[in-house]
């Protein structure tokens, strides 16, 4: 069924999918319906999900307390394009469970925030440059098409315009002397930009206070300091990134989790830099579709859901990452294959290589051709995990133990097929 309907798809659609990340050889399976931590797939197989819509199905597929709100706002309409109470409620669900966040202006996508968070950034201070790390994914738009992550890390950069992205200055994650060394040598920097734990270079966590070191620079600098936590927000701890760490920025970008997988993100940050879009300011932002209520009721349901739960699940689900990575771990040491497991919270990522894995220099270095063979070995168990090196595994608040002694084994055969075939 799914090799019937990518058939029918390349006709019509471009490479057959409706963004790039979602193709693996020799074609992607087609999901039917997904529940709890399963995708039932048209072949009418059932999976054990740590893809999880790239992180942003944290509660869960079809997740009751969501899904009811949803159905309830869908009888009173679906768009409006004038203010509802539900948007004020849940920006000040926001406000109330990051840190220091002071205001919030609702959008649709990721990579919608992360483009106004810099133009933001630019008014605010009057600069052009614009620092982002490597190995770093912030969206599809030419400024930041410079070294990126995720699926990107293996497309041309046909189409951009070369002349933005030359105001764009690149540094290795975890280097903050070469960072230091970038802002002495230019004085037009407006704003760093950076996954505080890169998420769309396999999963590489920054190194005991680099992010401080990091704040302590760009404070010292006059630099607007920008954590794109489209994948952490919500995911790491209640309050991101930010609260894990203990790190403020000027201004963080938030989606995915937000909303348990429904299109909707946030700008949020310090006040005076926020209130500069219009209408109140000069930098125009706008959207049909920003705020709509379908999105919103989603985004309270599901903040409302996990600051319910948060003394159960963070615990949980750090627990789970934990376990299962150092399952994984002991089969990968009882095999002696040279790999290696990197987790944090709710995340994990395996890697085919022996050195550390620190930045995304080591990533490309590890062997995508085995982890190309684990993930058919993976799937052919009933496991689910992104088809790219470059992509990072979740764990939902739905997963359960009999998931994870289930993964455990899955990839014991798996890494033991692969050493078999090297």
């Amino acid at each position: 069924m799914s090799s019937t309907l990518f058939d029918r798809a390349k006709q019509i659609i471009p490479g057959g999918v409706n963004s790039p990340v979602r193709f693996y050889e020799p074609y992607p399976f087609f999901a039917s319906y997904g529940k709890g931590s399963k995708i039932i797939t048209k072949d009418h197989d059932t999976l054990i999900d740590y893809c999880l819509g790239y992180g942003a199905v944290i509660l869960g597929h079809a997740f009751l307390d969501v899904i009811n709100a949803v159905r309830t706002q869908l009888d009173k309409g679906n768009i409006f394009c004038v203010p509802t109470e539900n948007e004020v409620r849940l920006v000040e669900l926001i406000i109330e469970l990051i840190p220091n966040i002071e205001m919030v202006r609702l959008m649709n996508t990721g990579s919608e925030a992360t483009m106004h968070s810099i133009r933001l950034a630019r008014a605010y201070t009057g600069k052009k440059k614009i620092v982002k790390f490597d190995g770093c994914y912030h969206g599809a738009y030419d400024y930041v098409m410079v070294n990126p992550g995720s699926s990107a890390s293996t497309s041309a950069y046909d189409g951009n315009l070369v002349e933005s992205m030359k105001q764009t200055l690149l540094v290795p994650y975890n280097d903050i002397n070469a960072l230091e060394k970038l802002v002495k040598q230019n004085k037009d920097i407006a704003c760093i930009i950076i996954e505080p734990v890169l998420a769309n270079m396999g999963l590489i966590i920054p190194e005991d206070e680099y992010l401080n070191k990091l704040r302590r620079l760009t404070e010292r600098e006059g630099i607007i300091l920008i954590f794109d936590e489209v994948v952490t927000g919500f995911r790491l701890s209640l309050g991101g990134a930010s609260e894990y760490f203990g790190v403020m920025p000027d201004i963080m970008t938030l989606a995915k989790s937000i909303g348990n997988g429904f299109p909707l993100s946030a700008i949020a940050g310090k006040k005076d830099i926020i209130e500069l879009l219009s209408p109140k300011g000069t930098v125009f932002q706008g959207s049909t579709y920003a705020g709509n209520p379908i999105s919103v009721t989603a985004g309270i349901a599901t903040l409302e859901k996990l600051k319910e739960v948060k003394n159960d699940l963070y615990p949980k689900l750090s627990r789970f990452s934990d376990t299962l990575s150092n399952g994984i771990k002991d089969h990968i040491r009882d095999l002696k294959l040279n790999a290696r497991v990197n987790n944090i919270s709710s995340m994990f990522q395996l890697f085919f290589t022996g050195g550390q894995i620190k930045n995304a220099s080591n990533v490309r270095q590890s062997n995508q051709v085995l982890y190309k063979r684990l993930f058919d070995e993976l799937l052919k168990s009933g496991i689910f995990i992104p088809p790219s090196q470059f992509e990072t595994c979740f764990i939902s608040y739905s997963h359960d133990d009999d998931d994870i002694d289930r993964t455990i084994e899955a990839f014991a055969n798996g890494l033991t097929k692969v050493k078999n075939s090297e």
